[in-house]
């Protein structure tokens, strides 16, 4: 991508609700959707333990689909203690946005759930892959089938998703439970092994990998999105494409997706807030293909709609749009008269920001399009130069 066709600005903020008695809300309307909040915990394995999890919906009887959304796994027993929600919330929203309700599970030996690592493939040098991902799987379809019991879900319109290791079990899941009502998998950077520290790019037992893909894949009875970046420092270009060419060559009906560098480590382009720019329109060109609805619940309101942004014809920068619908307030969009861009969000003065970083690239002058959740620009041919000043919510 050359430069100048967009700019980007880290969301500081991650946090878009306030608790409010066990529940939680959209801190402002002005975010999209009004969504709701909250942690349950799921019995598994006939009770004998249970899964921590979030659960993160539109405000609604529904009734609503529903994705099952898996974390990754840390190296460390530290990293796995500290696993929460709160690191894929931001990309939850996005899915709650478009009339699903996301549930997160905590698998065992992550976070509040908890317990004995029951995941662990052995050693890199003889892994097993197939005894981790069983025991992985039970706690995604324990999840999963209390999703599809929740009074608000539609258990014919089921998503399964994840990231990293999330990614990996969620195509184990569905190629050897045969989960009911699943309609599509999605995973994002889908792997296992990875070690930048020691190899970036390049896992460990790559081919004990591929051989579980390739019998898994004989079963996927639905379409599945494999999506990458081409700078995982965990799985680089050349090991996901043979994934995905072994798991399609079994039958699965895979897509397979590789972005454009992302960040410092594109592993992580589905977790972090601007990666939206790049997965989304991926996504919604998946979904739509296989006839899955995907569309926001204010898909009618004028600053959702990305054609109304003026003198805007690039990708790069309609897509930078779509980062900012979906990002923390304060936020603001600017727009040049030569089709520049420039973005801010979860900072107080983002409106001048994002001005400001509209200005590095374009020739013409810059003027804010949208801050918070206004359309605030004048149609008086190049729009209103904004001159400054403090930023809207």
């Amino acid at each position: 991508m050359a430069r100048g066709e967009t700019v980007l600005r880290l969301c500081l903020c991650l946090c878009l609700w306030l608790c409010i008695g066990g529940a939680a809300v959209a801190e402002e309307s002005i975010l999209g959707p009004r969504l709701v909040q909250e942690d349950v915990r799921i019995p598994a394995a006939n009770g004998r333990y249970t899964l921590a999890a979030t659960i993160l919906r539109p405000e609604g009887q529904g009734p609503f689909g529903a994705v099952v959304l898996n974390h990754g796994t840390p190296g460390s027993a530290s990293g796995r203690a500290r696993e929460s929600a709160d690191l894929l919330i931001q990309s939850a929203a996005v899915f709650a946005r478009r009339g699903y309700v996301v549930v997160l599970p905590l698998r065992r030996g992550f976070g509040a759930t908890g317990g004995e690592f029951a995941e662990d493939p052995g050693t890199c040098a003889n892994p097993d892959y197939r005894k981790g991902e069983q025991a992985a799987a039970d706690d995604v379809m324990a999840a999963y089938e209390y999703t599809r019991g929740l009074p608000y879900v539609d258990g014919k319109r089921m998503i399964l998703a994840g990231q990293s290791a999330g990614g990996m079990v969620s195509m184990v899941t569905a190629g050897t439970r045969n989960p009911e009502g699943l309609v599509a998998v999605l995973a994002f950077a889908a792997g296992r092994g990875g070690n930048p520290d020691f190899r970036p790019g390049v896992p460990c037992a790559i081919e004990p990998v591929a051989k579980l893909l390739e019998s898994v894949g004989k079963n996927v009875r639905v379409p599945v999105l494999l999506h990458y970046a081409e700078n995982d420092l965990y799985f680089n270009g050349q090991t996901s494409r043979l994934w995905y060419e072994r798991f399609a060559a079994a039958g699965a009906r895979a897509e397979y997706v590789l972005q454009p560098a992302f960040g410092r480590d594109g592993h992580y382009i589905f977790s972090e807030t601007l990666g939206v720019r790049y997965w989304l329109p991926a996504v919604e060109h998946f979904l739509s293909k296989h006839g899955v609805p995907f569309e926001r619940l204010d898909a009618g309101q004028p600053i959702v709609s990305v054609e109304h942004v003026p003198h805007v014809h690039s990708d790069a920068c309609r897509n930078l749009y779509r980062a900012f619908l979906e990002s923390p307030a304060p936020r603001a969009y600017a727009v040049s008269g030569d089709g520049r861009c420039g973005f801010a969000s979860g900072l107080p003065d983002a409106a001048d920001i994002a001005v400001r970083e509209c200005r590095t690239s374009a020739k013409e002058a810059c003027s804010l399009y949208a801050v918070g959740g206004e359309v605030v620009w004048m149609p008086d041919g190049k729009g209103t130069a904004y001159a400054g000043g403090a930023a809207g919510k």
